[in-house]
């Protein structure tokens, strides 16, 4: 028998932490591009937040959506999916 863990050993939903689990890592390091949110057009539809692969849109008291720029790696997907074009992308500025 070996030491390593198989998926069978593990129970249903069980998270790995030693893996690399994304909610520890900061993957916006990686942005080029930020999305910027005009509140004046956003009709709080939720589609950037539904078609955000990275699941870094994040609801706000105030019933708008915006980016958790930590997470975001400005795939520009919100933009593009905005039918209302209330998101912008903009270039990422040296740090």
């Amino acid at each position: 028998m070996t030491d390593k863990l198989t998926w069978k050993d593990m129970e249903v939903g069980n998270i790995v932490k030693e893996a690399g689990n994304a909610c520890f890592r900061r993957t916006g390091d990686w942005r080029t591009e930020r999305p910027i949110l005009d509140k004046d057009k956003c009709i709080k539809c939720a589609l950037c937040w539904l078609y955000c692969p990275d699941a870094s849109i994040k609801p706000g008291e105030d019933g708008y959506y915006e980016a958790d720029l930590y997470y975001c790696k400005g795939c520009a997907i919100c933009a593009r999916i905005c039918p209302v074009e209330a998101i912008s992308m903009t270039e990422e500025e040296e740090r």
